[in-house]
């Protein structure tokens, strides 16, 4: 492969030009590194998701400090007297400033107006949101302490604060306030609804005059800023520029634009070359019998976004329709439970264990089943083997901002071989067209694409792969900060000029 454009080197020499003397902040609920006691030892652990893959390799070359959430039980242990230690502990590079919050005020913001609120809101999963006024309230006070840490952690120096998801919606405009000279940017990893589901949100106003306290607001795709900028004009009437995607809110700039997230495609790619995962791969492949049998892999967070029941219904499609491929096709399923206090994630577990049941009872014999279902926290090197193993990975989201995991599994394929069954409900879908898009809740058409998986020859795997393996080297995490830093320093000195009437 050519050199990819954008390396880590490039990255942080290019923040470095343009922060300045600028002081850069991220600010995020999750933690990019979780302390945990176990057995009076400390652990650390970096937490599943899409915002620590890619953020963390930013920090790391950029430097900085990242305010979020301790929700680790050895956090309070590990911090200096000013909440702040120096991540990562094997090399140093940047400050994590930890923000405590009580039972109630997590939660309220977080398990309530966050997890039961604006995520169904903004992902078609049908979920019906929940909004209670309590927790409302808490998630606005919850957004006032991390503005008062952030404002401590600026102490009235030049900074850009970068702020992530949707759990700190109010948190630019606080600052704002506070300091007009902040530079203020976030990117929203999620979905951004239609106006007309929008419109369900009690608050959708203070959310959305929060969020254009931003200089700059990110989301993934075109549609999920177009939504936004709807949902500006006709909730607040603020004046939405089209030609520009600039939204000025009582005549201030909010430029909103798409960046379409990605992974640190040379790590992973690296990674799954190295001889601890080519070991793990013999022992996963012994411990679960997988020798000379086709594997099928998903790798999620037990979420009702994700598509899972849909997705073991469509295996059973396929055994019942190709029964030739009994005890010769296994697919495992990795993941790990969260959010697990929600009714919502609750039934989705139960329905999940019912679907799984049904398969690998119909399908499964004595020393095979269809489906290996492993509900774990699994080691980063367990999930590169798995990714290796695998003949083919499915990402099935009923509705998703991007999903990092199919990228992930293009950028371990370096034998530029395997297949990617995609959702056109991901934003990674408009990327990665090579992969085999179908839709999750078309159970037949789901099926003869596992099907078409497992019979695709050697030489249309390769070319579909190579091409893939293209598209996420060229555009990587480290193009995806580049274009955000140069749009949140370079936009917002020309946003912030006199406006002319248009």
């Amino acid at each position: 492969m050519s050199e990819p454009t954008w390396t880590s080197e490039k990255l942080r020499r290019l923040v470095h030009r343009e922060i300045g003397d600028y002081r850069l902040i991220v600010v995020s609920n999750r933690q990019p590194y979780i302390h945990e006691l176990i057995e009076g030892k400390m652990h650390i652990a970096s937490p599943a998701g899409g915002l620590t893959t890619a953020i963390d390799p930013l920090m790391q070359e950029c430097g900085g400090t990242w305010v979020a959430y301790g929700g680790g039980e050895g956090d309070l242990y590990a911090v200096d007297e000013k909440n702040r230690i120096q991540v990562p502990s094997d090399d140093p590079s940047y400050t994590l400033r930890l923000v405590w919050l009580t039972q109630q005020e997590q939660q309220g913001y977080y398990n309530g107006f966050s997890n039961e609120g604006l995520w169904p809101l903004c992902h078609n999963a049908f979920i019906e949101p929940t909004f209670q006024t309590s927790d409302w309230h808490t998630y606005k006070s919850v957004n006032s302490v991390f503005a008062k840490q952030v404002l401590d952690e600026v102490d009235g120096r030049p900074a850009a604060v970068f702020t992530q998801d949707y759990h700190l919606a109010l948190l630019p405009r606080m600052l704002r306030q506070a300091d007009p000279t902040i530079i203020t940017g976030q990117f929203w990893h999620i979905p951004w609804p239609t106006y007309e589901i929008f419109r369900i949100c009690p608050w959708g106003d203070q959310l959305l005059d929060g969020l254009l306290g931003n200089d700059l607001l990110g989301f993934h795709i075109g549609d999920h800023c177009n939504n936004f900028m709807e949902a500006a004009a006709r909730v607040l009437g603020a004046r939405v520029h089209d030609e520009y995607n600039v939204v000025y809110q009582n005549e201030e700039p909010t430029l909103v634009r798409p960046f379409p997230i990605s992974v640190d495609f040379e790590h992973v790619s690296q990674e799954s070359q190295s001889q601890e995962v080519t070991d793990e791969m013999g022992r996963v492949m012994e411990e679960m019998d997988l020798g000379g049998k086709v594997v099928g892999l998903g790798i999620d967070r037990i979420d009702y976004t994700k598509g899972i029941p849909h997705r073991i219904r469509a295996i059973g499609r396929f055994f019942e329709v190709y029964p030739d491929y009994i005890g010769k096709v296994v697919f495992v399923q990795a993941g790990v439970m969260s959010r697990t206090k929600i009714d919502a994630y609750q039934h989705l577990s139960a329905e999940i264990d019912e679907e799984l049941k049904a398969v690998n009872d119909r399908f499964g014999t004595g020393n095979w089943l269809p489906i290996i279902y492993l509900p774990d926290n699994l080691s980063a090197v367990t999930l590169a083997a798995l990714r290796r193993i695998a003949r083919f990975c499915v990402v099935s989201s009923l509705h998703d901002g991007m999903n990092l995991v199919a990228k992930e599994y293009v950028a371990s394929r370096f034998d530029e071989d395997g297949v990617l069954i995609l959702s056109p409900f991901t934003g990674a879908a408009s990327e990665l067209t090579d992969a085999l898009i179908v839709n999750p809740y078309a159970t037949d058409d789901f099926a003869d694409a596992i099907r078409d998986a497992v019979i695709m020859p050697h030489k249309e795997r390769r070319e579909r792969m190579v091409r893939m393996r293209n598209v996420v080297e060229e555009n990587n995490i480290f193009k995806w900060a580049a274009r955000l830093f140069v749009d949140m320093m370079q936009g917002t000195r020309r946003a912030r000029r006199p406006i002319r009437s248009f």
